[in-house]
């Protein structure tokens, strides 16, 4: 077991395990008890020490551990539509250019605001068996131009897998870039910095071949440490493209100064800021974590104000059933969209306007 391996299986994983640091009792601890029950936990060590427990609104702390208001009525499970795209078992192919892959429902960590609670460290019928049928089905698809390896979190997928996904996808010749969606250089650092450099040297290899991009998702300056940074640092050195998808959390990054703060710490490190995403309104996630639309296009506006040009270089848009929508701004009493990325043909850039009230988080 390599000592990556061995610091996750100490990972907390139950509320009862972290009764004592939480100084949970009494009613608490069984309402959390339940919710770990249908939403699985899971807190790496180095994760659970960026938590300042003196606060608890501590941002960090919203992020990684349970909270009443994931049982809080409202919302949905698959909020973008991911079953309804499902081409084979754990491949979705919703936008003509990009295949999505299921590979593991495994996480370092399972963030509380995850999209895909549905299905994130339960058995899932949506998880990835079947790797002959996905390449047959992207050979058949020439318009298919890259391949997005997400979960779950990609990382967690052994070596071995990894390997097996850019043996199959990367000899297809209308395949230019594949992309690993992937948490660990925040959450779980070590999963690059102590994988006895096998990891790096794979994507190293790879990555002579066609481009492979690292997406990740940095939420918070705090989360910027000297860990993550070494991490980013070898995916880099092993010739990776990084880019970042921040989620606008309630909280969390809902301040101009701390997203400005963020972006301009990615940049520090070699990341690209890529997207902030609208939190969508996933069951156990909406009530706790959204922000209004209204409130969250001032945020950006002041954010990017404060930050450099390449720190600035980002889109604020929300991940919709019909696509990518861009959020543009607010014109008196209308909010100004564009699809970035359509489902169907017909949205491809088209602009338009909906009147927009201070409360509404969602299209």
């Amino acid at each position: 077991m390599r000592k990556w391996q061995t610091r996750l299986s100490q990972a907390y994983r139950s509320v009862d395990a972290l009764k004592d640091v939480l100084g949970l009792e009494g009613e608490e601890l069984r309402a959390l008890k339940d919710i770990e029950e249908k939403y699985p936990l899971c807190v790496p060590q180095y994760y659970l020490d960026l938590v300042d427990f003196s606060d608890r609104s501590d941002p960090i702390r919203k992020m990684c551990l349970p909270d009443a208001m994931e049982f809080s009525e409202g919302g949905a499970e698959d909020t973008s539509g991911e079953a309804e795209n499902t081409v084979v078992q754990g491949m979705q192919h919703k936008y003509r250019q990009t295949a999505l892959v299921l590979s593991t429902n495994q996480c370092a960590m399972y963030c509380r605001y995850c999209f895909r609670k549905r299905l994130v460290g339960i058995p899932s019928e949506e998880i990835a068996r079947k790797l002959p049928e996905m390449t047959d089905y992207v050979r058949s698809h020439p318009e298919i131009t890259n391949i997005l390896i997400s979960g779950g979190d990609a990382f967690l997928n052994s070596n071995e897998t990894i390997k097996r996904y850019l043996d199959a996808f990367m000899p297809i010749e209308s395949i230019r870039f594949i992309r690993f969606g992937t948490r660990t250089p925040v959450s779980f650092p070590f999963r690059i910095t102590e994988d006895e450099g096998d990891l790096a040297a794979i994507l190293s290899h790879y990555c002579k071949q066609k481009p492979i991009m690292i997406v990740t998702q940095f939420n918070h300056p705090r989360e910027i440490t000297a860990e993550a940074a070494e991490a980013i640092s070898m995916l880099r050195d092993a010739g990776c493209i990084i880019r970042n998808q921040t989620v606008l959390l309630k909280g969390v990054n809902d301040d101009p100064a701390i997203l400005s703060q963020l972006m301009d710490g990615l940049v520090a490190i070699g990341v690209m800021p890529y997207y902030v995403f609208q939190c969508r309104p996933v069951s156990g996630v909406k009530n706790q974590f959204q922000v209004p639309i209204c409130r969250g296009s001032r945020i950006i506006d002041e954010a990017k104000a404060a930050i450099s040009g390449p720190a600035k270089a980002f889109r604020y848009a929300m991940s919709h059933p019909t696509g990518k929508i861009e959020i543009i701004g607010q014109e008196g009493g209308e909010m100004i969209y564009k699809y970035h990325q359509a489902k169907d043909e017909k949205d491809q850039a088209r602009i338009f306007r909906r009147p927009v009230c201070d409360s509404e988080c969602w299209l």
